[in-house]
C-alpha cells in the first residue's frame, strides 16, 4: 500500500473549507470560528495529521529545534543535564536532537553534520576528551547559528558557557581531608585536555599549599576517563614506599572503581584510605561504603545552558552575547571519608 501523508487539503476537502481556513485553525488563529477549529483538530487527530515541519521551517527560517551534543552517556551526569535542557526547551516550544560521541573526536565531528544537516536552530555542546581542534563547531558560528558550550567548554570561541566551580569544589574536598587528619592525599586526575581537570587539579594543589603541605608530583595521576585503567594506577599508588591515606578523584566513576580496587587489596574505606569524588553521580550513594563527593547542579546546567541558547536564538548575530555563568558545587560527606 503507499504511504499517504495526510495534508491540509485533506483535511480541508473533508470538512468543505478553504485550505487557508484549515491552515488558521490548525495554527490558533483568532479570526477562525470555535466551532470551525475544534471540528478542525478532531479531524486532524483523527487522520493522524503531522504539520510539515519542513515547509514551516522553509517559510519561517527556523524548525524550532535544538542540538544536544554530550560526550558520553557512561555516568548520570549528561542524561541529567540533558534532561534539565529539555525541560527549558519544550517550554519554549522547542523539539531536541540529542547525540553521544563515545568521547570521540571524529564522532563529535560526525554529530555536527548531523546537527547541521537537521538545520538546528542551535546547539549545546560539552566536547569529548579528544578534542582540540574546533573548526567543526566554529561552523555554527560562520553560519549564524548560536552555540552556547556547558561543562566541558571551549575557550577559543567567544560564546556563552556554563561551568561549575571545580576549582573551589576540588579546594572544598581536598581541605575537608586535610581537616579529617589525611597527610597524604593522591589525585587521580583528567586528562589535561579538559579545563575541568585542570581546574580540580589547581583547586587540589591550592588546598595543599594553604595547610602548609607540599604538593608531590607523585602522588598525581593524570589519566585519560578510561576507567578500566583506574585499577592499574590505584594499585601503583598503593604500592608505593609511602602510599596515600586518601585519594581526591576527578569524578564519581573514578572513585568508585578506587574503592573496589582497594576493597580487593584488603584494604578499608575510609579506615585505611579514604575517597573523594566529584559530579554526586547516582550510584555515588548505592555503593558501599557510600561516596563523599563534590555534588554540581545537574539540572540547572542543562536549564541555565539550554535558556541562554534561546535568548541567543532570539537575538541578531550582531547583538550575540559573551556570557559565563559559573554555578556553585557542595560539598556531600557520606562514609568513605
Amino acid at each position: 500500500m503507499k504511504r499517504h501523508q495526510v495534508t491540509i487539503i485533506d483535511i480541508a476537502k473533508e470538512l468543505n473549507l478553504s485550505k487557508s481556513t484549515v491552515s488558521r485553525a490548525l495554527t490558533g488563529h483568532p479570526s477562525v470560528n470555535p466551532d470551525t477549529r475544534q471540528a478542525v483538530l478532531e479531524l486532524a487527530e483523527k487522520l493522524d495529521y503531522q504539520r510539515n515541519m519542513l515547509a514551516i521551517s522553509l517559510i519561517t527560517k527556523k524548525t524550532n529545534t535544538i542540538g544536544i551534543i554530550v560526550p558520553e552517556f557512561y555516568s548520570s551526569f549528561f542524561p541529567n543535564v540533558i534532561m534539565g535542557a529539555q525541560e527549558v526547551a519544550g517550554q519554549a516550544g522547542y523539539n531536541t536532537v540529542i547525540c553521544q560521541c563515545n568521547e570521540s573526536y571524529e564522532t563529535e565531528v560526525a554529530n555536527t553534520k548531523v546537527m547541521l544537516a537537521n538545520q538546528v536552530d542551535g546547539i549545546l555542546v560539552s566536547i569529548t576528551k579528544e578534542t582540540r581542534n574546533f573548526d567543526h563547531l566554529k561552523i555554527f558560528q560562520r553560519k549564524g547559528i548560536p552555540i552556547v558550550f556547558f561543562n566541558r567548554v571551549c575557550d577559543d570561541m567567544d560564546v556563552p558557557k556554563v561551568i561549575v566551580d571545580d576549582y573551589d569544589g576540588a579546594y572544598r574536598a581536598v581541605n575537608y581531608l586535610l581537616e579529617r587528619g589525611r597527610k597524604r592525599i593522591a589525585h587521580l586526575a583528567g586528562p589535561a585536555s579538559l579545563k575541568i581537570s585542570e581546574r580540580r587539579l589547581s583547586g587540589y594543589k591550592a588546598a595543599l599549599k594553604r595547610n602548609n603541605m607540599d604538593v608531590d608530583e607523585e602522588l598525581i595521576i593524570s589519566y585519560d576517563l578510561n576507567v578500566d585503567k583506574v585499577k592499574i594506577y590505584v594499585n601503583h599508588l598503593l604500592n608505593l614506599e609511602h602510599p596515600p591515606d586518601a585519594i581526591f578523584a576527578v569524578n564519581d566513576p573514578t572513585a568508585i572503581e578506587a574503592i573496589q580496587v582497594i576493597k580487593k587489596r584488603g584494604l578499608r574505606v575510609p579506615d585505611d584510605i579514604a575517597v573523594v569524588g566529584f559530579s554526586n553521580d547516582f550510584a555515588s550513594g548505592l555503593i558501599e561504603p557510600s561516596l563523599t563527593t563534590v555534588s554540581q547542579p545537574v539540572r540547572e546546567i542543562g536549564r541555565t545552558a539550554a535558556q541562554l541558547l534561546i535568548e541567543q536564538i532570539a537575538r541578531d548575530v550582531a547583538d550575540w552575547k559573551t556570557i559565563i555563568r559559573v554555578l556553585k558545587t557542595e560539598l556531600i560527606i557520606r562514609k568513605s571519608s
